[in-house]
């Protein structure tokens, strides 16, 4: 289990040993962003529907989530999402984006989200866990009220059953409207 600390004490250790041996290679300076993300990290109890995933395992600041809704008219699918964070974290919300591109009201075609708690109501005592269960929320729950994509947020409004099927196609890779979308359920 990773420790609130234990970046701040490698860090320290590091700097000693650099110090001590006189070659010049101390490691940067940890950031209060990079102590909060690992905190939260450590204390995210993630379900089996969703997966993070750390290209660069000593960068906490990009990383991805993956997100298989288990119900809902998106179940079955697979989508993952670029979380940004920059060093005003937690003072300033994660930029997270769909990498796929999806039919949802609450995600445009450019993958921008539409969650309130990335945007106007953002307050330094959420935490990554909150914006991980609103993005799973949103796949339970699309939410016309608010759109990105007021096509799908019309559809979602006026005819359900459409809606669900426009989901449908687009999920298995085929054209809602002039838009092609990726396949995103497994064969």
């Amino acid at each position: 289990m990773l420790k609130i600390w234990s970046m701040k004490q490698q860090q320290q250790q590091q700097q000693k040993e650099a110090a001590a041996s006189g070659d010049g290679s101390a490691k940067k300076k940890v950031t209060a962003a990079q102590i909060r993300v690992q905190k939260d990290l450590t204390e995210l109890s993630l379900p089996s529907t969703m997966k993070t995933h750390f290209p660069n395992p000593d960068d906490l600041l990009h990383f991805t989530v993956t997100i298989e809704p288990d119900e809902g008219m998106y179940q079955g699918g697979k989508f993952n999402f670029s979380f940004v964070i920059n060093n005003n974290f937690p003072h300033e919300p994660p930029k997270v984006k769909c990498i796929q591109k999806i039919y949802h009201p609450n995600i445009d075609l450019e993958g921008n989200v539409c969650l309130n708690i990335l945007r106007e109501d953002w307050k330094p005592v959420l935490n990554l866990n909150a914006v991980l269960v609103g993005l799973q929320y949103l796949f339970l729950e699309p939410n016309a009220a608010d759109p990105l994509n007021k096509e799908a947020a019309t559809d979602l409004q006026h005819n359900r059953d459409n809606f669900r099927r426009n989901v449908r196609n687009s999920m298995n890779g085929g054209y809602v409207g002039r838009e092609k979308f990726e396949r995103v359920v497994s064969a």
